[in-house]
């Protein structure tokens, strides 16, 4: 007995400190995962909090790991993580047997799991966490209290700054589709030999005042005007996996030109300064035009990358910002592409050559500076 609660203990600290390092890495992404719950749910009310839950639940995840390590006050840290692997299994059986969210998060965007994949992992850990549950009386730390905590301190102190730090500088291991050395427009393709999804059109009419719906292989055979048309919809019936990476950028002229692929497919490098709503403010302005100084030096075009209104961000923004030529895109591509708002993308044929948040606008001067 003893030995299963401590290989049991082994297991689940580990896959907690493993999955809390993994999204700590970037914050961000768990946050906008909540949002995408809330807004399936339609408790778009707690958007603003997303990212607050999101540092927070990720330290608790590290630190309840190594406190399970450690057996450290299991009395308390039984009760946490049998309230979060339950309220974590509920998401994932959400995402799966809805099928209206394709992946949980549980290991952000490194190792994208599948909702059945995560469902099964959730499983695994109720059942070692009910375990570790029901003989918490039997576990006794082999390290003094007042030296568990000092661990534990210092495990929140980590957990806390490894996220700031990801939060101000982009995370420090990029897993995204837009990381350095990734082409953009190959990104923007299917995998070769990708299955799409298989769909078939429904129709939904009403007779007699009830909704009646049927394809077009099963017509009914009384069709005629007493069926009233209420919608027509594709359904997936088998899913695929054709998904391409990144499915929705773009770059769009102030007139409404779509220009992506034109300025992509250039032969030399470009800045391209992705700015969405409600960006940070600061000295990085100053920063940001000493590195447009250097790059006009060097021939490199420019770009202002938003999904703001150009007119209100040329006019009512930095400066600097009038130095670039504006591009619109869509929010949701600024903020999966640049996870400090603004960031700065230095881009050769539409390959990423390197990224910098404005806080490091300092390292971009001295890379252009290096260049020939």
């Amino acid at each position: 007995m003893k030995t299963l609660l401590t290989i049991s203990r082994i297991i689940v600290g580990i896959l907690f400190i493993f999955s809390g390092l993994i999204k700590a890495n970037d914050p961000l992404g768990l946050s906008y995962k909540m949002q995408e719950f809330f807004e399936v749910w339609g408790w778009h009310f707690l958007n603003d909090y997303t990212l607050a839950l999101s540092v927070i639940m990720i330290a608790f995840e590290i630190i309840a790991g190594v406190a399970v390590l450690l057996g450290w006050k299991m009395k308390l840290f039984s009760w946490l993580l049998l309230a979060l692997i339950i309220f974590f299994t509920f998401l994932t059986a959400y995402a799966l047997f809805s099928g209206k969210i394709r992946e949980c998060g549980c290991f952000g965007d490194c190792i994208p799991l599948q909702a059945g994949q995560s469902f099964a992992k959730d499983l695994l850990l109720l059942a070692l966490i009910g375990f570790i549950f029901i003989y918490r009386d039997k576990i006794r730390s082999s390290l003094a209290s007042r030296r568990a905590m000092l661990i534990l301190f210092f495990t929140a102190i980590f957990s806390f700054a490894l996220q700031w730090h990801a939060l101000l500088h982009l995370p420090i291991v990029d897993c995204l589709p837009y990381k350095i050395g990734n082409n953009i427009p190959e990104k923007m393709k299917a995998p070769p030999g990708a299955i799409p999804d298989s769909t078939v059109i429904v129709f939904t009419y009403e007779k007699s005042g009830k909704p009646v719906s049927f394809t077009a292989d099963n017509f009914p055979e009384d069709f005629d005007d007493s069926y009233v048309f209420v919608k027509r919809e594709d359904k997936v019936v088998r899913k695929g996996n054709a998904q391409a990476a990144i499915r929705d950028f773009s770059l769009q002229s102030p007139s409404g030109n779509d220009t992506t692929l034109a300025l992509l497919n250039e032969n030399r490098e470009q800045l391209f300064l992705f700015v969405k709503d409600g960006y940070a403010k600061g000295s990085w302005t100053e920063a940001l035009n000493i590195t447009l100084t250097q790059a006009e030096k060097k021939g490199i075009p420019a770009f202002l990358v938003t999904n703001l209104p150009i007119d209100e961000i040329m006019n009512n923004g930095p400066e600097a910002f009038r130095r670039l030529t504006p591009l619109r895109s869509d929010g949701t591509a600024i903020k999966t592409a640049a996870r400090y708002n603004p960031t700065l993308f230095l881009i050769r044929g539409g390959t990423i050559i390197h990224k910098w948040s404005a806080l490091d606008l300092d390292q971009a001067l001295k890379a252009l500076q290096q260049m020939p």
